[in-house]
């Protein structure tokens, strides 16, 4: 069965909430919703396609599905990514402590820029980006973010396909295609902002 995107999506705001909460032993989908303000059918919706997790009008026990959600979203476990970027943007993901928290620890960062090139940030060292491709398979990475001009983001997410990447993370503003069984999810910053100066120019009409 092929689960929907935004159902994924909504399990890691349903997690964030229950990490929240510190005493509560059981809590309902109405509750969870006042939580998460998605609704509590569509709560309910969502966790459906995983299995039965609670007991109608008794509501879910918090760490048992806590502990479901975290297995579902694979963060039980530690992943190893790679970086690609490490000007401005790439910096401050490499600074960025939450990752670490959630189980996701960058294990290698590359560059093109001599100047960068052998410099350590936050304890990573930064790599020759003609050595992604053996770095990558030695350390069976499969994971990997992205943090580089446009121009060169094409190219990249291509060396980081053939090397056996199967999941990316891409902040530049362009949307290269991908082979079926790579899954790429682009977030484009400046798209995200002109959203809100959409909202923004609304209510201040």
């Amino acid at each position: 069965m092929q689960i929907p995107s935004s159902s994924i999506t909504r399990l890691s705001i349903y997690y964030r909430a229950l990490l929240s909460l510190k005493d509560a032993a059981l809590i309902s989908s109405q509750e969870l919703s006042d939580f998460t303000e998605c609704s509590a059918s569509q709560i309910r919706k969502d966790l459906a396609y995983f299995g039965q997790f609670g007991r109608p009008g008794c509501g879910y026990p918090v760490e048992d599905l806590k502990r479901e959600l975290k297995k579902i979203l694979g963060v039980d476990k530690d992943w190893d990514v790679a970086l690609v970027g490490a000007g401005n943007l790439g910096s401050a993901l490499l600074a960025y402590k939450g990752f670490k928290g959630q189980g996701f620890n960058i294990k290698h960062a590359f560059d093109n820029d001599t100047r960068k090139i052998g410099k350590v940030k936050q304890g990573i060292r930064i790599r020759d980006i003609e050595d992604l491709k053996k770095v990558i398979k030695s350390s069976k990475i499969g994971m990997a973010i992205v943090a580089v001009p446009q121009e060169a983001a094409r190219e990249i997410i291509d060396r980081l396909v053939s090397s056996g990447i199967k999941a990316i993370l891409n902040f530049a503003p362009a949307r290269p295609k991908v082979p079926t069984g790579v899954e790429l999810l682009n977030i484009d910053l400046s798209m995200e902002l002109e959203r809100l100066t959409y909202f923004l120019k609304r209510v201040r009409a």
